[in-house]
């Protein structure tokens, strides 16, 4: 092996070391490689050989390896190289070698030849003039005392002021000029004539000829200015006017303005004297009476809003120039002794002099909207005084108040007080606008504009700061963001209505379909709900859910080190809680957040519940901590109606047992408190007992606290027996102690029930029975009735009456879940249950249905039904689709169903009791009948018929209680019809609101809609038609028809009542699935107090059934089917039964399109016809089965009647479909496989055929599924239509006129085999080819050449229609009527297009 070379090798080492690697045939480390230069071509390089050798050594890195490590060298200019690893440094070496030649190669000189030369001026100097220092120091001690600026510096500052001396003389000019009053038509340059103009300037004053893509731009231009001249000179004075007056009305007053400032810049002020007109000479000239008044009009008014704009820029320009401050104009007077003033700067001073007066700017211009610290909104021209401290250095010193977007900058600061003051003004503005006071004031909603801008985040960011104040200011903003004071009001007074204790969660309504992502992925690869909400951004969360992302935020940790360790003001806890409530009330989920929460619910109730405190040394302590609050007692009773498990965990794990027990022994006057806040703590521990009792829970302290409820209970008789005025506050608290009555005894009433299913479930999961029995309540009875007594005794009394009022729904409440609960014990004795309902019917009810309190309350009904009026649940504030409200700051000022004053509570427990006293003694029922046939009663429910109210969250809450008034009227109302003809005579007005409710009821209320179904929906008594003679009538009606293969529609009517109690049992199978949902609200609604999970409502999302509900069986079969997804022919069989769902389905929809209806005005006609479509869908047999094809015949007779016809529009998509048109290729695919020839399907191709429709559709008919014309037999006399509805207008458009011909020409379509839409293309063709109207050339060439190719057919028939076709007529055997002889304008024009004579225009 040879050895390396080393240093200490002699020359002759090294030698004989070559000669031995030689002499081994050892390959050289070195080699030597002769490359050509690229830049010289490959064929010289062959001829020159390589000029340069490159060296390379074999296993060598290209870069040398650092010896030292040292700091690597950075370069902008390696940065910007774009280089790859296998990129070879050779070539990267040749490539930037670039030798002289190859820039110097190619020389192109400019073509100057028409570019003018200018010669230097003449001087009498030889040498530019020498810029000397001593000059410019004197201008620059003129300008500046000290002088000590530099000479670049004093330079510049030379030159701008020579430039704002020229903008001052150019503004007093210009502002002279507008002094002048003459008309800004004349203003625009009437000065002078543009010939002087010119000739004063010597060029044009706009045009530079920069844009000109030419050498010689400059005398293009100055061309252009001569031939502009030489035009203005050919023109008279009038003629000028008349052109600036046409060019100033299409011209923007801001380019006008534009063109005067660049000419008054152009213009020097000492060449004026060369304009030998003044402006004075056009003032006293008349204006051209070449204009109309109206014009005149016009152009007064673009005048006026064209001097205002000038005005408003006028001021602006003032404002720019305001002269510099000076020494003397200081309010402070700098003094020697203050530090580095020695040098007065003006321009850092500025800020100091006095503010301008607001200036009013153009009403076009939209003004920023500022505020003052009180949130109030500040005119922009309101002149405020400087010491209210509303103005500030910022984009408009002049104008008093803060932008929204100031106050988020200061909401940042660094200084402490600004923070606070900021976010407080942010809480005051939130406040405001929550209220809606800013609606009428500004453009666009300040909610979503600071929600959109951050303002969560920022509020977030706010309760971390380590300032209490700025937290606190933070606090109360973000109470003001979610909290509605008037909503809670009205919660809480709703509360001891019917099942007011349920509520709707106050989730944002969904307005993104998440799943579209997941399309076409299986089902084990998409991702669960939970998954993609952790994908969320705080952002995103926040943008559809602000209290969702507040929760994301961690915002329940802050709370609760706020309180816990912060303490803060009483006012600051308060707002917590009021916060912690409106969360609570988002939804379950939410409610178990703040439970889970670490030690955010032990602190409120250590701190806020204690069990024993000191008395409150003032009616306004400075600290709640180790005061009872009724806030944290509220907060206790809404989380726990959030659920049954949130409630057992707080009387279990969180001592809620205990707190109850405390809160509701102790008498409101010892607990040591404010009086208000006493009864409303008493108030609130009351209701939130009745929420755990309404869950079958906290009973057994029911049993332990029965002699204070009773005594309670009978305080409550003889306060509403007292004369004296009573406070609201005591009525809450005896309404609160009735529900707890109510929802205890409906507890007990459970008990037996529960006691026998434990029993028989043998092993079985069971609710256990409660440990409160009936013989608990039982003694609650007599006193609820004597108070029940003296309330309606109460009434006559004037004082007394609004306290009887409140007080007497709960009354009735109780005493109707005490009965309904009776009948169901084994100790239930029937006589003396009957005997007590007719002591109560007589002692109480009759008299307080015929008293005049009652006759008021119902004359309201209309006027203040939600159902009714529907602007009345508009909301008052502001709505944000991310926060939803009940907007119940208008509606509890208003006379409405939510005011303090509603007519709902007593109405609806009344008829709560009569309903279940009549179904237990059946004898009492006509007793009732005053009630329901009340005028104000029966108008109200006509009003009902055809109303549509829209459902939100504003809507929602008191629509659910106006349903359950107008179910409950129902429901009594039926019960009357059999008994009472009087009653019986509206039986139709029942049936009609009952199918409107049916549509209306929202989730939570599917028991109801479930008992409408059963019990009045199909009911015989509700529909009298049947009795009174209505199918003969609809079967007279039919004799003008004159096909017999279906028979009368009254035969069908008369068959479809007679199969009603089949009718019913059809819908109810279809909507089983609502079966869960039924039973949970049948649970709620009936009192099973053991069984209910929850008092937060489904979640609202729209109606329980859709408007379409007739419908559903038919849409059901075609999902079960499999096509839904359009077209195509069904082979497998139908399932069994399906004829007969569909002819009940039929049947039922007979019914109502006969007799009721305005019951689906809710669907148009496309939806109707798009569902009835499903017939034929559905199968490939089923529309020919003789049921079903006589009732979709009826059906679609209905739908064709004129006004139904001029009301269907298939150009709007029927719900739940793309279009109408992906609907009718469904269909037509189905014809062509299936229609043998069918009548009835051929009618339904025909219908969308019709000219008013879109073209597409007839298109496709006559293009794609032409064989289908050989098939679609349907007669003229079949047609339902009116053929005039095929024909007229003429066809416009071509393509189809070509297809029409065609189909003809070829014998596609032939009259034998499609009558209707022959004479469709005849008559179009032939009023197409005979058409003389003035068209485009190619529309023209298709008429002659289509005339022609007619004239020439030969087959004559078809010659001779096309021809000679006069009028539809679809009684006549042809369809048309035919001319015996073509009219002479026809005549010739046949004969000018064909070139032969038609003698005398015979066939």
């Amino acid at each position: 092996m040879l050895r390396r070379p080393k240093p200490t090798d002699s020359e002759a080492d090294l030698l004989r070391e070559q000669q031995e690697l030689l002499a081994a045939g050892g390959q050289s480390s070195v080699t030597v490689v002769k490359r050509p230069d690229k830049r010289r071509g490959d064929a010289e390089a062959q001829e020159q050989g390589s000029q340069r050798d490159v060296v390379t050594i074999e296993d060598l890195p290209d870069d040398l390896p650092t010896l030292t490590p040292a700091p690597p060298k950075k370069s902008r200019f390696k940065q910007e190289r774009v280089r790859f690893e296998d990129e070879d440094p050779e070539e990267r070496l040749d490539r930037h070698d670039t030798h002289i030649s190859a820039v110097l190669s190619r020389i192109i000189e400019r073509d100057t030849s028409a570019v003018p030369v200018s010669l230097p001026c003449i001087t009498g100097t030889a040498f530019p003039k020498v810029l000397h220092r001593s000059v410019m120091e004197t201008e620059g001690q003129e300008r500046d005392p000290r002088g000590r600026k530099s000479i670049f510096a004093r330079q510049i500052e030379a030159q701008r002021a020579k430039k704002e001396d020229v903008k001052l003389e150019a503004r007093g000019q210009s502002s002279a000029s507008r002094h002048v009053s003459f008309s800004p038509l004349e203003n625009m340059e009437t000065e002078r004539p543009e010939s002087d103009v010119m000739d004063c300037v010597g060029g044009p004053v706009l045009l530079t000829g920069k844009g000109l893509a030419i050498a010689n731009s400059a005398m293009e231009t100055m061309k252009i200015h001569e031939e502009n001249q030489a035009k203005l000179q050919a023109m008279s004075q009038s003629e000028i006017l008349e052109e600036q007056r046409k060019l100033l009305a299409q011209l923007d007053p801001r380019l006008v303005d534009f063109v005067r400032s660049q000419k008054a810049q152009r213009i020097p002020v000492s060449e004026s004297a060369c304009d030998p007109v003044r402006r004075e000479d056009f003032l006293n000239e008349p204006p051209p009476n070449s204009t109309s008044p109206a014009l005149d009009h016009t152009i007064k008014a673009q005048e006026s809003q064209r001097d205002t704009m000038e005005d408003d820029e006028e001021d602006e320009n003032q404002l720019v120039a305001q002269p510099p401050i000076t020494k003397e104009e200081l309010p402070v007077k700098p003094q020697k002794e203050w530090l580095h003033m020695d040098k007065v700067e003006p321009e850092k001073l500025e800020w100091t002099r006095d503010l301008p007066a607001p200036r009013m700017q153009s009403t076009q211009k939209a003004m920023q909207a500022r505020f003052d610290f009180a949130g109030s909104l500040i005119p922009p021209t309101e002149d405020l005084p400087t010491h209210l401290g509303l103005h500030h250095h910022g984009e408009e010193p002049e104008l008093a108040g803060y932008s929204l977007q100031e106050l988020f900058l200061l909401s940042r600061s660094q200084l402490n007080q600004q923070r606070n003051l900021a976010v407080s003004t942010l809480a005051n503005v939130l406040a405001k606008a929550c209220a809606g006071e800013y609606i009428s004031c500004l453009k666009g909603s300040v909610l979503s504009s600071l929600l959109d801008a951050g303002l969560l985040f920022l509020l977030r960011f706010s309760l971390d700061d380590s300032v209490e104040g700025v937290m606190s200011a933070a606090v109360h903003a973000l109470r003001a963001l979610l909290v509605s004071s008037d909503d809670e009001e009205c919660l809480d007074n709703a509360f001891p209505w019917l099942l007011g204790i349920a509520s709707f969660p106050l989730l944002p309504t969904a307005q993104e379909n998440e799943d579209e992502d997941d399309e076409g992925l299986d089902e084990t690869m998409k991702e669960t709900a939970k998954e993609k909400e952790e994908k969320k951004t705080d952002h995103d969360v926040a943008r559809q859910d602000v209290v969702k992302g507040f929760l994301k935020m961690q915002g329940l940790l802050r709370l609760r080190y706020i309180l816990e360790v912060v303490r803060p003001s009483p006012r600051v806890v308060l707002d917590v809680l009021e916060v912690l409530i409106r969360i609570a009330r988002h939804s379950t989920a939410a409610a178990t957040q703040i439970l889970d929460c670490p030690r955010l619910m032990n602190t409120v109730i250590s701190e806020f519940l204690p069990c024993s405190w000191a008395p409150a040394t003032s009616q306004a302590p400075s600290s709640l901590y180790g005061l009872p609050v009724a806030l944290a007692m509220k907060l206790l009773r809404v989380l726990a109606s959030a659920g049954r498990h949130a409630c057992a965990r707080i009387l279990n794990s969180l001592g809620g047992k205990e707190l109850l027990s405390r809160f509701v022994v102790v008498e409101p006057l010892e607990m040591l408190l404010e009086a208000g806040e006493a009864l409303r703590c008493s108030t609130e521990a009351l209701r939130l007992f009745a929420v755990a009792a309404s869950y079958g829970q906290a009973c057994n302290l029911y049993t332990d606290l029965y002699p204070v409820l009773v005594k309670r209970l009978q305080a409550g008789n003889q306060l509403c027996a007292s004369s004296e005025a009573v406070l609201f506050l005591e009525l809450d608290r005896i309404r609160a102690l009735l529900v707890l009555l109510t929802q205890v005894t409906q507890t007990a009433g459970c008990h037996e029930e529960l006691q026998r299913d434990m029993v028989s479930a043998q092993g079985t999961e069971c609710p256990p029975p409660p440990p409160v029995v009936w013989s608990h309540v039982t003694g609650l009875q007599p006193t609820v009735i004597s108070s029940l007594k003296g309330c309606v005794r109460a009434l006559d009394g004037p004082a007394q009456m609004s306290s009887a009022l409140i007080l007497l729904p709960s009354y009735l409440l109780y005493v109707e879940a005490y009965y309904s609960q009776l009948c169901v014990q084994s100790s239930f004795q029937p006589v003396q249950c009957l005997q007590d309902l007719e002591s109560l019917t007589s002692d109480v009810l009759l008299p307080l249905i015929s008293h005049q309190a009652m006759q008021n309350i119902t004359s309201s009904f209309r006027s203040s039904s939600v159902i009714c009026n529907p602007g009345l649940s508009a909301a008052g504030g502001e709505v944000i689709p991310s926060l939803p409200g009940l907007g119940c700051s208008r509606l509890k000022t208003s006379s409405t169903m939510a005011g303090p004053n509603s007519p709902l509570p007593l109405p609806t427990a009344l008829l709560y009791l009569l309903n279940t006293i009549t179904s237990i003694h059946k004898g009492l029922i006509k007793k009732f009948s005053p009630l329901i046939l009340l005028d104000s009663v029966l108008s109200y429910l006509r009003s009902c018929i055809g109303a549509m109210p829209s459902v939100s969250h504003m809507s929602a809450w008191i629509l659910r209680h106006e349903h359950h008034l107008l179910y409950l009227l129902l429901r009594l109302a039926h019960k009357l019809v059999p008994v009472d003809p009087e009653v019986a005579r509206h039986a139709s007005l029942f049936h009609q609101v009952s199918l409107s409710l049916v549509s209306w009821l929202l989730p939570g209320s599917e028991y109801l809609a479930h008992e409408l179904m059963s019990v009045m929906t199909f009911s015989h008594s509700l529909l009298p038609e049947g009795v009174h003679g209505e199918p003969e009538v609809a079967a007279l009606a039919e004799l003008q028809l004159k096909d017999r293969t279906s028979p009368a529609a009254g035969v069908l009517l008369r068959d479809s009542l007679h199969h009603l109690p089949s009718i019913r049992g059809c819908y109810l199978t279809h909507l089983a699935h609502m079966e869960s949902s039924v039973l949970s609200s049948r649970d709620r609604y009936l009192g099973r107090t053991s069984f209910v999970s929850s008092h937060l409502l489904p979640e609202l999302t729209g109606p329980s059934l859709p408007s379409d509900w007739p419908f559903l069986p038919l849409i059901s079969l075609y999902e079960r089917m499999g096509l839904s997804g359009g077209g195509g022919h069904q082979v497998e069989s139908l399932p069994a039964g399906s004829v007969q769902t569909v002819t009940h389905c039929l049947q039922w929809l007979l019914v109502l399109e006969s007799w009721r209806e305005q019951a689906l005005t809710a669907v148009p006609p496309v939806a109707k016809l798009a569902r009835l479509a499903c017939v034929f869908l559905c199968s490939s047999d089923l529309f020919l089965e003789r049921p079903v094809q006589e009732l979709t015949w009826a059906l679609f007779r209905r739908l064709t009647r004129p006004a139904q016809l001029e009301a269907l529009d298939l150009g709007s998509p029927p719900p739940g479909l793309a279009s109408f048109h992906d609907l009718y290729s469904a269909l037509l695919a189905q014809y062509e496989a299936v229609s043998f020839g069918d009548p009835l399907f051929g009618c339904f191709m025909l219908l969308p055929l019709q000219r008013r429709y879109s073209v597409t559709m007839r298109l496709a008919v006559f293009g794609e599924h032409v064989g289908m014309l050989r098939s679609l037999g349907v007669s003229l006399q079949e047609l339902p239509i009116p053929l005039e509805k095929f024909t007229s207008p003429m066809e416009d458009s071509l393509p189809l006129l070509r297809l029409y011909f065609r189909a003809l020409v070829t014998g596609a379509l032939k009259r034998n085999w499609c009558p209707v839409l022959y004479v469709v293309a005849v008559a179009h063709l032939n009023e197409f080819i005979f058409s003389q109207d003035a068209v485009a050339e190619e529309v023209e060439a298709a008429r002659r050449s289509l005339l022609r190719k007619t004239y020439y057919l030969t087959d004559e028939v078809l010659k001779n229609h096309l021809l000679y076709f006069q009028l539809p007529q679809q009684n006549s055997e042809l369809g048309f009527s035919t001319y015996e002889q073509l009219p002479p304008i026809r005549a010739r024009r046949l004969e000018s297009i064909v070139g032969t004579e038609v003698k005398g225009g015979e066939r």
